[in-house]
């Protein structure tokens, strides 16, 4: 089983790959983690955001596996404890599902990405800066993988 993060923003500083890698690295080889970088759409003084929006979410939806479970990280979406975080990982991992897991820019995911997604979720009602999403998202889903697996980690 596959899950990729699709996230928008590139060139994360070297903090945010350590945390990423080091979760990434503790995880079974059957639960491969990988992380997808979209391009950011042009912002800036007098650029038509929309635009952006737009072309960061033609990029998420190409690097989508064509039969991937499609979940949207989205404020709107349903907060999930680490507990239904573990619950919906055995699920996925019964069905031999692939997932990407999309995180949109500045602006959030355009509608096309939230439309293809089956399920949103809200990882929290704070704003959190998007390099730092990377590392709990990798966190959240390794401490997800041992509470399945009864491994200590958890407690």
């Amino acid at each position: 089983m596959r899950i990729r993060v699709i996230a928008v923003g590139t060139k994360m500083p070297k903090w945010v790959e350590q945390g990423v890698d080091e979760y990434t690295r503790r995880l079974p080889p059957e639960l491969k983690l990988e992380f997808k970088e979209i391009a950011l759409g042009k912002r800036g003084k007098g650029a038509d955001i929309q635009r952006a929006i737009h072309s960061e979410g033609q990029q998420m939806l190409a690097a989508i596996g064509q039969y991937d479970r499609v979940i949207a990280l989205d404020v709107l979406g349903k907060p999930w404890s680490t507990e239904k975080l573990a619950g919906e990982l055995q699920n996925w991992q019964l069905e031999g599902d692939n997932i990407s897991l999309l995180v949109g820019g500045p602006d959030g995911l355009a509608a096309e990405c939230l439309q293809r997604a089956s399920q949103r979720w809200s990882l929290s009602a704070l704003t959190l800066p998007h390099p730092l999403v990377r590392i709990v998202l990798a966190e959240q889903l390794y401490r997800a993988w041992t509470i399945n697996s009864h491994h200590p980690y958890h407690r």
